[in-house]
């Protein structure tokens, strides 16, 4: 009896995500090679003039610059960790979109709310994976105990380490991003319940 031997291949098996990171890692590397320069002038938000069109760019790009490697490793591990399954849930472009939505709303809420403040990395993203994560096993009428303390847990820290710690950790990125994670997980998962 003849065995076949099956050759195994590396797939590319989430596109946005794996895109997502390879954009970090460029930027993150960009950003070690130009000391930062790079990363000042195109991944990362603060309040500039609003003639600026950079200002508007880094609205959104402010996601794919990173402070070092540990910071990009962090968010990186995470993303890789979540991002896949949630692609194949929600299709790539769904995800592209709650990246997007992300990125925009923090950038936004920065500029605004906390103008002496630079603001780079994907943790916002990360915290809206999070908590989208915990809404797989939704049911219509029904809130998962999964979410509820994912939430708790997670964006219940981060106000707590807004209010007692002084580090360079922008808790209002992970707050925001776990809130548009958990209102896009209501709606994606209720309009699939729905149909």
């Amino acid at each position: 009896m003849k065995t076949i031997k099956k050759k195994f291949r590396i797939t590319f098996n989430a596109p946005v995500v794996l895109g997502l990171i390879f954009i970090c890692f460029a930027a993150t590397l960009l950003g070690e090679i130009t000391k930062g320069r790079s990363t000042a002038l195109f991944f990362m938000t603060y309040h500039s003039s609003l003639l600026n069109p950079l200002t508007y760019i880094r609205f959104i790009t402010h996601v794919f610059g990173h402070a070092g490697w540990e910071h990009f490793i962090g968010n990186a591990t995470y993303l890789l960790l979540l991002g896949p399954v949630l692609e194949e849930k929600y299709k790539s472009r769904t995800l592209i979109e709650i990246i997007i939505i992300t990125a925009l709303v923090t950038g936004i809420i920065n500029y605004i709310f906390f103008p002496n403040i630079a603001l780079c990395g994907a943790s916002g993203i990360v915290f809206a994976f999070i908590i989208l994560a915990s809404f797989t096993g939704f049911k219509d009428g029904e809130i998962p105990l999964t979410f509820i303390l994912v939430a708790t847990i997670y964006i219940g820290q981060q106000i707590y380490d807004g209010i007692t710690v002084n580090d360079n950790v922008s808790q209002m990125a992970h707050i925001t991003g776990g809130l548009v994670g958990s209102i896009t997980g209501y709606i994606l998962n209720k309009k699939t319940v729905t149909q």
